[in-house]
């Protein structure tokens, strides 16, 4: 039960915070969350709420990464696997179907900012917490990389050596591959 009431006090504590992080006239900050072992940070101007996982239910047709779609304070979401949508987890993997109704601890739904015009949360492993730009240092492009998509923005480090991928939530929301959900 104190499990319960810290989790809540983590998740009221940063949904503080991040509207703080909004409200003030800084350049950029960041969500920081994990997929698969792969750290990503959201723009907290593309990012909204923050969902413990409820019951998913399932699409038929879908691509494998589309989780399904749940009722999130009373609106009908899709729910992305993030992480099988970058390519970071097999989505076929039976631990991965059976994460769908039974999600890892720690795992959230972040959802889309609604001037996105598009009803979506991602579900991510893991949250970390919020970075700011002071905390963190562009990595330079490996020229070797080969393409990258729209949505993939700079590599950044932190001070501790954590290496952390950016997304454009806004670009990702567009993208192609994201809005064909169908098989």
């Amino acid at each position: 039960m104190s499990n319960k009431q810290a989790l809540r006090d983590l998740q009221q504590r940063l949904a503080q915070r991040m509207q703080a992080a909004r409200e003030q006239t800084q350049a950029a900050s960041w969500l920081a969350v994990e997929c698969a072992g792969v750290g990503l940070l959201f723009s907290l101007k593309q990012a909204a709420e923050i969902f413990t996982p409820v019951p998913l239910k399932s699409v038929p047709y879908a691509q494998p990464w589309l989780a399904g779609v749940a009722n999130l304070r009373g609106g009908l979401f899709t729910i992305v696997d993030l992480a099988a949508f970058l390519g970071l987890r097999d989505p076929r993997e039976p631990t991965h179907q059976q994460q769908h109704q039974h999600h890892p601890q720690g795992a959230r739904f972040v959802s889309l900012n609604p001037e996105l015009n598009i009803n979506c949360a991602l579900l991510v492993d893991r949250l970390v917490g919020l970075r700011g730009d002071d905390q963190l240092v562009a990595e330079p492009l490996d020229p070797n990389a080969g393409p990258r998509p729209r949505f993939a923005g700079p590599r950044m480090r932190d001070a501790s050596g954590h290496a952390w991928q950016q997304l454009d939530l806004d670009a990702l929301s567009k993208h192609e591959q994201f809005l064909r959900i169908v098989v």
